[in-house]
């Protein structure tokens, strides 16, 4: 019989030993039968290692905490006894597995000690660091899940596309609206021609919802002794701590953050994006509140210009944030909320409007009469499982995940020259884009807002 003390497979000792095991042995059942449905043998699981553990990293870790989470990495040792603790509360089952992982601060230290060890990696760190993790892990083969939006910078996201199509990789954007009813739905009902050719966009967010429009601190302060500052800054210029820049607030910080359309737009420019199969824009052109040098500004208004595709006619898509919105439609019933609480799209076509709120919830033609009429079209868009467990499919199958850095590299491109325009818009110009060149054409010096200057030591 098996050691109790072990839990190998029954020695040639045990099975020739006795003829009461031998004669269990033909009695076993698999451990996936013994499990019930949705047991995973450890045996099939991903060894997962994540970057990040605080914040957005805790529900990203809990998501994957099916699979073997191996290591995990956070530059803050509070927040990591707080995810712990998180995990006891939600999971005591993978809390108990989260414990035994190997514990760092600094992600390439992590990875290189464990890289034969290391399938996959997510990464759930401020916007800053998302590429120079992810792309550590890239180059080592891994696949990788990171956080929305996928890069610092455009010439990051297109780097990082271009490195994961080389390696072979699967990768995914954590947009988790893509994966959901409402976004299928939207894309079929387009397709369908429920409002006809779509020719304009209008897509709103309450953020931010933290500090933009400050002046740096000109004060520093102790660094704590659990948090490592220097790890934390990663690639970004040295500045002395406080703690205006970090936990949440990061957002709001031009070197650290890629503002209110960085947080949001991965979720609601998404679901236009991908019914309307944008790709990369002609132009854009935004208006804003004032700014600093050092963060974003409290409101703007992005214009987009996207080039005609095939048969689709080009549209001009336009994002709110900072509490602005775009005009009511006339169409919109009088007392009815446009959007939801956080925000929303408008398509507006040749033949009627598509109300959706943030994360493409509850998508309706309007007015709701045109909604009671429309006779739906049959489902043609494979469903999701859910963004993570998309991703551990298609790292098990090797198949691509929808939001995959082909489709959320240009995406995130896109939102990014949205706040290039934004820093350049005291020349008063609508940018013109060449995707193909990687060029602003007719403004060179906001070329120099394309990509970072790392700081020694950090590199892609």
């Amino acid at each position: 019989m098996k050691n109790p003390k072990t839990t190998g497979s029954l020695t040639r000792r045990d099975f020739l030993g006795s003829t009461a095991a031998a004669a269990a042995v033909f009695t076993l059942v698999p451990r996936h039968v013994l499990g019930g449905p949705g047991y995973t043998p450890p045996s099939d699981r991903l060894n997962i290692a994540c970057i990040g553990a605080g914040g957005k990293g805790t529900s990203d870790i809990l998501a994957v905490g099916g699979e073997n989470i191996v290591a995990l990495c956070d530059v803050d040792d509070e927040k990591m006894a707080g995810f712990l603790a998180r995990a006891q509360e939600v999971d005591p089952e993978k809390a108990l597995r989260f414990e035994k992982a190997k514990r760092y601060r600094d992600f390439r230290k992590m990875l290189d000690e464990n890289s034969g060890a290391i399938d996959a990696v997510t990464v759930s760190t401020p916007d800053h660091t998302h590429a120079v993790a992810a792309m550590y892990a890239i180059r080592m083969k891994k696949h990788v899940f990171v956080q929305k939006p996928m890069a610092h910078t455009v010439l990051e996201a297109r780097k990082m596309a271009e490195e994961a199509a080389r390696m072979g990789v699967v990768t995914q954007m954590g947009n988790q609206g893509h994966a959901t009813e409402e976004a299928r739905l939207i894309n079929e009902w387009i397709e369908d021609g429920a409002i006809g050719k779509v020719t304009e966009v209008h897509c709103w967010t309450n953020r931010p919802i933290w500090p933009q429009g400050m002046e740096r601190p000109k004060e520093s302060a102790p660094v704590p002794l659990h948090f490592d500052w220097d790890l934390w800054l990663g690639p970004a210029a040295w500045r002395e701590y406080h703690p205006s820049y970090t936990h949440f607030v990061w957002r709001g910080w031009w070197d650290f953050g890629s503002g209110a359309i960085g947080d949001m737009g991965a979720h609601i420019l998404d679901h236009p994006y991908w019914a309307l199969d944008l790709k990369h824009p002609e132009s854009v052109h935004a208006s804003s509140t004032q700014f600093t040098d050092d963060a974003y500004p409290l409101a703007s208004i992005i214009k987009y210009r996207f080039p005609k595709r095939g048969r689709k006619p080009p549209v001009d898509l336009y994002w709110y944030d900072g509490g602005l919105t775009p005009p009511r439609p006339e169409a919109l019933e009088p007392g009815r909320r446009m959007g939801d609480g956080g925000g929303g799209v408008l398509f507006i076509g040749k033949k009627g409007i598509l109300m959706c709120g943030t994360y493409g919830a509850n998508p309706r033609l309007i007015p709701e009469s045109r909604m009671q009429d429309f006779k739906r079209p049959e489902k043609s868009i494979p469903r999701s499982p859910g963004i993570h467990a998309e991703w551990i499919e298609a790292c098990k199958s090797g198949k691509k995940s929808t939001t995959d850095f082909s489709y959320s590299g240009p995406l995130t491109e896109t939102m990014l020259l949205g706040n290039i325009a934004i820093r350049v818009k005291g020349s008063n110009k609508t940018l013109e884009w060449d995707p193909v060149k990687m060029e602003i054409t007719n403004h060179p010096e906001a070329n120099a807002f394309l990509s970072m200057a790392y700081r020694d030591g950090w590199n892609l």
